[in-house]
Formats: structure tokens, sequence, C-alpha cells
């Protein structure tokens, strides 16, 4: 059940993945310049306040290190390229188990 989970949502994330690349790609051709959906930009697209309660919530740890450095670097990646990484590693964890050759289960 686990496993199921893990690919549905895995194949979600490449699915919104892929059309975020379409998305980016069609801007890029009408603007006739390379354009990126960052991360930050879509979590406000979708929750605008959620971003504003994360940053509270992580700033106490490691003296603002973790704020800082870490989530503002995530957050300013393109946003297709987390999706499809997130999508493509919930698929390898909820990947079905390979047959043992000689062994019966």
């Amino acid at each position: 059940m686990i496993r199921f989970l893990f690919r549905f949502i895995g194949l979600i994330c490449l699915a919104a993945a892929f059309i975020l690349v379409i998305y980016d790609g069609t801007k890029s051709i009408a603007a006739n310049n390379l354009y990126f959906t960052s991360a930050r930009t879509l979590w406000e697209l979708i929750n605008a306040g959620g971003l504003a309660k994360l940053k509270p919530l992580l700033e106490p740890y490691g003296g603002g290190l973790l704020w800082d450095p870490v989530m503002v670097n995530i957050l300013a990646a393109p946003a297709c390229v987390l999706l499809g990484g997130f999508g493509i590693l919930l698929l390898i964890l909820g990947r079905r188990k390979k047959p043992l050759i000689g062994f019966e289960r």
C-alpha cells in the first residue's frame, strides 16, 4: 500500500514537472529569453501564506543557517527540476521488489 502511494505521488510529481517544462518553454519562446519558474514562485502561487509561516519555523535551527543558505537556495531552484527529482526519488522508493530466481515466496 505504501509502495503504491509512493509510485502514485511520484507519477503526479513527474506529470507536474512535465507541465512546468511545457509552461516554461512556451513562456521562453514567447519572451525570446530563457525563463524558469522558481520553486518560490510556484509555492506563492499555490499557497501564499505558507512560505511566510515556514520561515519562523526554520530560523531558530542552526543559528539561522538552515533558512538562509539552505532553504533560500532550494527555493531559488527551478520548480520542474525539484518536482522531477522528488518524483524520481518516490518512484525508486516505491518500485516493486525483483523476483528471486530459484526461490519461492
